[in-house]
């Protein structure tokens, strides 16, 4: 009768399958794992040309990948690791639980550390340099969930006070611990924001690259340096997740290390209750080209693993889901009997002599640190490609009945002081019932063994992590006559701003100080924006050169690749475009050299497609330059509903450290670019811009005389009228000011009324600025009232305030507050759809003609002017009072 083993793998032939067997054995004995893996693909390879139906399989046996006779063998003391965990779990439970007892409701989370603290620990221990002076260390991006088990081990480590821990998740003080990895919170402490999930996965892949990038540029050394991501197999549902693996094989990043902590368990119940998380995981990355490597079973399988010489074990294995491994760790070793070795004689007879209490103490291999260190050894030392680790762990580990394994651990936030004893037995911490029951942390003594052991483990690594630099190199930026050609009149050149733009950054390349440093970032629209004479000067970055001869080559502009090239095109992706500007825009930290990132694309595809990333680069206090190309909702006139962007910097205004403009000429540009340059690069600011470019091409005048301290405060006045009579002020940001200053004529040349122009080319910023005077105002009753840059700006301005902008008129209505005189804003609320600029700007009714009726009904609303001026005005525009609101159609 053929066994188990055999009719799962319809066996026909024992014998001549062993004796196959034993020769690929003798292969791999005499002439290694290389040869016998050559011979397996040849003989493959053979049986396809012959006709052989081979599916190709993508996942491997769920076992360990590291056999036990070829694992690293666990450098250090492994009872003193094994304490010093302990010891971490303990104190990363009491931060939760104490803030909570502080604080009711304050949250934090138990659970997910507790499943991950071995892996954590082992890195380390063992793996996690620092950045000192002869190294720029490893990058972490640790889990957010798993927080408190890091400032537990900095606490430890004596570099977190007590205080600081009670302080958890209670930060207005100025001395708390932020709920997650936030840099903003935290500068000297953690470096990458990781919780909002997805994000940690793309932006470490990016990171990865970069540092390849500075490396081949000649720019930093990071040839040894490693990205560590840790995260868990729940995060891998979202898309951005996996959504650039196959970009990490492409690249051959093997200074990139994926740790996904598999505890089967999301937030509500089980990752794959119906399947296998691990499996399906191994078989996305492996796909992709990465080195898996699976860490599933604990040591204390080996023997029973050895034991299996018919595969029945191994054929068990994989016949159960991940919902029924849950149950099995959850509820204890009479059920695992009976449910899991009971199904075939076999396996009950395998484990005859083993208590139940055996049986459950039958570990994963995530929280084997012998296995988990042959992993991590095996990932450095790997060459040509990205690591993954599968570790399967159980969530709550060691918290007993209070949620080991349940479907509500995730949620835990306290546990009763039942359960913290038996954890406290559980784990052979030294605490009295006194301690357990005031929820005490406990730190022994800096000379103890365990401390000790801690401080020179990571003086052996270089210092502490998670650890951040807040400064780079020093740089010098050129000066604003640097741009002369920005600065003066186009005459009968007609340019778009996003020409002046490409301008501007074709003399910043050349600078002999910063030029090396600047990086050009582009999706997949170079030649869009006009950047394609950039690509024989600089070259598109590529690992691996250029291994074919371009199409164009034969051109002055061909497409040029290069290991050296400077250029970033991601192709027609924006968050991973978005990721690599991340990276460069923090690498004054990450690396200690600057660098200055200017990333340009359609305005649409941006905040709107990654604001969350543009967030946490708030979070990440990082520099560089966001560039929203053809923004403006009728701008870009024929793309229609999907591409035209009237909302974007409402979007930016959200974000506390992004310094946002919408500029008109080359020269506020110019001015902008300076000036951003001098606060990111030369002062080192924790800020980064936003600046919008069209792509509509017209005549540039020069810059008027005193006109920069308003272009970078958010408004000048561009032009001022000498005429007679009623009075008006007009404004307008980005293209819609040529509309206004059009306006403004014509108000004067129908209507006799005199009228003053104001470029606006920031309202975020003169908005933020104007809360800022009413802050002062409010804290200081008795003192003299500041007034806002509008305020003072428009002291003198006789008449009603009309602004008209590209954008929705929340926009403009920022100011609102700040204006002294009657506003009235113009705006594109409402979808965006197709057909000429001039045509979509009166269907959103804030061109010329609508600038000019505002401007006639504020007046007769003030009593200036009779307001059948305002119906004349209807009738002579041909202005169609019966169509619908475009907001709404």
């Amino acid at each position: 009768m053929a066994t188990h083993s055999q009719a799962h793998l319809n066996e026909t032939d024992a014998q001549e399958t062993q004796e196959w067997l034993e020769a690929l054995s003798a292969v791999i004995e005499n002439e290694g794992p290389e040869r016998a893996h050559f011979l397996l693909e040849a003989m493959i390879d053979q049986a396809r040309r012959s006709g052989g139906h081979l599916p190709y399989k993508a996942t491997t046996a769920y076992v360990n990948t590291i056999p036990t006779h070829l694992q690293g063998k666990l450098q250090g003391d492994p009872e003193m690791e094994r304490r010093v965990r302990a010891l971490i779990r303990w104190n990363a439970i009491m931060t939760v639980l104490r803030a909570n007892e502080k604080s009711p409701g304050i949250g934090g989370h138990i659970a997910s550390f507790q499943s991950a603290a071995t892996l954590y620990d082992v890195g380390f221990n063992h793996f996690f340099r620092a950045a000192n002076e002869g190294f720029g260390g490893d990058c972490i991006y640790f889990q957010g969930h798993s927080s408190p088990g890091v400032y537990a081990r900095a606490f430890l480590e004596g570099r977190i006070s007590e205080a600081q821990m009670d302080n958890f998740r209670q930060e207005t003080g100025g001395n708390g611990l932020s709920s997650y990895p936030h840099p903003w919170l935290m500068p000297d402490f953690w470096q990458f924001p990781t919780v909002s999930m997805g994000l940690g996965p793309l932006a470490g892949i990016y990171q990865a690259r970069f540092l390849k990038y500075l490396h081949n540029r000649g720019i930093a050394d990071t040839a040894d340096r490693k990205v560590w991501v840790f995260c868990g197999d729940g995060e891998m549902d979202e898309p951005e997740s996996q959504g650039a693996i196959s970009l990490a094989a492409r690249e051959g990043l093997d200074n990139l290390i994926f740790v996904i902590n598999c505890n089967l368990q999301r937030l509500d119940g089980p990752v794959r209750g119906n399947g296998k998380i691990i499996q399906e995981l191994e078989s996305n990355f492996r796909g992709a080209g990465w080195n898996a490597i699976k860490v599933i079973w604990g040591s204390y399988w080996d023997p029973l693993l050895a034991m299996d010489k018919d595969g029945i074990l191994r054929k068990r294995m994989e016949e159960c889901v991940d919902g029924e491994y849950q149950n099995f760790k959850q509820k204890g070793g009479a059920y695992t009997r009976e449910h899991f070795f009971g199904k075939y004689p076999e396996l009950r007879e395998m484990v005859a002599a083993m208590s139940d209490a055996d049986i459950w103490r039958l570990n994963r291999g995530g929280h084997d640190p012998h296995k988990v260190f042959a992993a991590y050894e095996a990932a450095v030392n790997h060459k040509g490609q990205p690591t993954v680790i599968l570790a399967k762990t159980v969530k709550g580990y060691g918290m007993g009945e209070a949620g080991e394994g349940q479907n509500t651990t995730h949620q835990q936030k306290s546990m009763d002081i039942a359960s913290l004893k038996a954890f406290r037995d559980r784990f052979d911490l030294p605490l009295t019932d006194e301690q357990v029951e005031n929820l005490s942390y406990y730190r022994p003594g800096d000379d103890s063994p365990e401390i000790k052991y801690m401080m020179e483990r990571r003086a052996a690594l270089g210092g502490f992590v998670p650890s951040r630099r807040r400064k780079g190199n020093e740089l010098t930026v050129p000066e604003l006559s640097a741009f002369e050609n920005m600065l003066g009149a186009t005459g009968d050149r007609e340019i778009s701003t996003t020409m002046a733009f490409v301008r501007i950054l074709s003399t910043l390349v050349r600078d002999k100080q910063i030029g090396k440093y600047v990086v050009p970032i582009v999706p997949d629209e170079a030649r869009t924006f006009g950047m394609e004479g950039m690509f024989r000067q600089l070259g598109i970055y590529s690992s691996v050169g250029q291994l074919y001869e371009p199409q164009d080559s034969d051109q002055v502009m061909f497409y040029k690749e290069s290991q050296s090239g400077q250029i970033l095109e991601e192709g027609i992706n924006e968050a991973g475009s978005f990721a690599s500007w991340l990276a460069a825009a923090t690498s004054y930290s990450v690396t200690g050299t600057q660098m200055i990132p200017f990333y340009i694309y359609y305005s649409m595809f941006g905040f709107q497609r990654i604001g969350d990333f543009a967030w946490a680069a708030g979070d990440s206090r990082a520099r560089g330059f966001l560039l929203g190309a053809t923004a403006g909702r009728t701008t870009l006139n024929g793309e229609g509903l999907q591409h035209e962007d009237g909302h974007s910097h409402l979007m930016s205004a959200t974000i506390p450290n992004c310094v946002s403009y919408d500029p008109t000429f080359a020269y506020e540009l110019a001015v902008i670019i300076q000036e951003g340059m001098r606060r990111m690069v030369q002062n080192q600011e924790d800020v980064y811009y936003y600046i919008t470019l069209m792509n509509e091409n017209y005549s540039h005048p020069a810059m008027p005389e005193g006109s920069a301290e308003g272009i970078l405060k958010g408004m000048y006045r561009f032009s001022q009228s000498k005429a007679k009579g009623a009075k008006v002020q007009l404004m307008g940001s980005g293209v819609i000011l040529r509309e206004v200053i059009a306006a403004a004529a014509l108000l004067e040349q129908d209507w006799g009324v005199s009228a003053d122009v104001w470029s606006v080319t920031s309202f975020t910023e003169l908005r933020r600025e104007g809360i800022d005077a009413e802050r002062h105002n409010l804290l200081n009753p008795e003192a003299k009232p500041r007034l806002s840059f509008v305020e003072a700006s428009l002291q003198q301005a006789e008449g009603p305030v009309i602004a008209s902008t590209d954008y929705m008129r929340s926009f403009a209505d920022q100011i609102r507050p700040f204006v002294p005189n009657r506003f009235v804003t113009l705006g594109t609320d409402g979808y965006g759809r197709s057909d000429s600029r001039e045509a979509l700007r009166s269907f959103f009714e804030v061109d010329r003609y609508y600038v000019v009726l505002a401007a006639l009904k504020a007046l007769a609303d003030d009593g200036k002017l009779p307001a059948t001026k305002a119906a004349e005005a209807i009738k002579k525009y041909n202005i169609d009072i019966t169509r619908a609101n475009p907001a709404t159609i």
